[in-house]
């Protein structure tokens, strides 16, 4: 029996899912190089059958623009150390908010007020349909 071919996202293929090991390497990398940069009130939130482009997506804040950057471009390096190496339009950036498209793992960087104004903790946390836990982590 063939492997299932990745899902098109947006007009591109969408890598082949990670094991779950590998996803939580990746994961706690991803979460130390946040820890190190000094980001604020970080999140991992386990969205494993509720979103369909995710199983974990890691939300944090930095107070400026300059530790916004220098946080996603640490997350790049850290990403790559640990073997993922992402595509040039795997990271969008605005001036309030930083994504980072990592496949099985989405990473957004907020200043404060586009936290509180798009409140992604309150759609993917405990209150939204099936949260769940078990992974080392407790879900938001």
């Amino acid at each position: 029996m063939a492997a299932a071919e990745p899902k098109r996202v947006r007009g591109r293929k969408r890598p082949a899912p990670l094991s779950p090991d590998r996803l939580e390497i990746l994961v706690t990398a991803a979460k130390k190089s946040l820890e190190d940069d000094k980001a604020e009130d970080i999140k991992v939130l386990d969205v494993t059958g509720r979103a369909s482009y995710a199983d974990r997506i890691i939300i944090a804040t930095g107070l400026a623009d300059r530790q916004i950057q220098a946080m996603a471009t640490h997350l790049q390096e850290t990403l790559a150390k640990e073997g993922m190496k992402l595509k040039r339009d795997a990271i969008q950036a605005s001036s309030e908010w930083v994504l980072i498209d990592c496949g099985d793992m989405v990473i957004h960087l907020f200043k404060p007020e586009a936290r509180e104004t798009f409140r992604l903790e309150k759609m993917w946390g405990d209150d939204s349909p099936k949260a769940e836990s078990g992974s080392g982590y407790e879900p938001v």
